[in-house]
């Protein structure tokens, strides 16, 4: 081999391991939290980070709300407070947000197997996320009965929706 040779070889071999060693960018982010003994007590507060690049604040997204529940569920829906902390800030802000699970009829609106029933229902269509770093993403049961009896999990999906001109 030749000196050429070699330089390129290792030219090649360093890039390659630079791009190895790039963090992945976001195109979507799900995960679920499994509610203890399928009862939702109030203070529990499953939290999800979602950490974006750079590159990823030039996007919009679009975000949902993942709950699996027994048939047995009592209500036709399920109140939320949802808290969103954005990268560098000290204080979450918060809404409360109402997740149908059920049409006026009492039928389930999500996919269901036997008895347990999925819904991935979405909370905001288009979101901004305009700086890099890591969210966090917080979820209260807001509902007047607790425990809320028959919810198997709940958990966030955000999802790359389309680039931001």
């Amino acid at each position: 081999m030749t000196v050429k040779t070699i330089s390129r070889f290792a030219c090649l071999a360093f890039g390659l391991l630079a791009f190895a060693c790039k963090p992945p960018r976001l195109d979507t982010f799900e995960k679920n939290r499994d509610i203890p003994q399928s009862s939702w007590d109030k203070s529990f507060k499953p939290a999800y980070e979602v950490t974006l690049g750079n590159e990823d604040t030039a996007y919009y997204y679009n975000l949902y709300v993942n709950v699996r529940h027994k048939d047995a569920y009592p209500y036709n829906n399920i109140w939320l407070i949802v808290s969103t902390q954005l990268p560098g800030d000290s204080l979450p802000q918060s809404r409360r947000v109402e997740l149908p699970l059920a049409d006026s009829y009492g039928k389930w609106l999500g996919s269901g197997l036997d008895d347990i029933f999925e819904h991935r229902i979405p909370i905001q269509q288009n979101a901004i996320l305009p700086r890099a770093g890591t969210y966090r993403f917080t979820f209260e049961q807001n509902m007047r009965q607790d425990p809320l009896p028959d919810m198997l999990s709940v958990g966030l999906r955000v999802e790359k929706a389309a680039p931001r001109n």
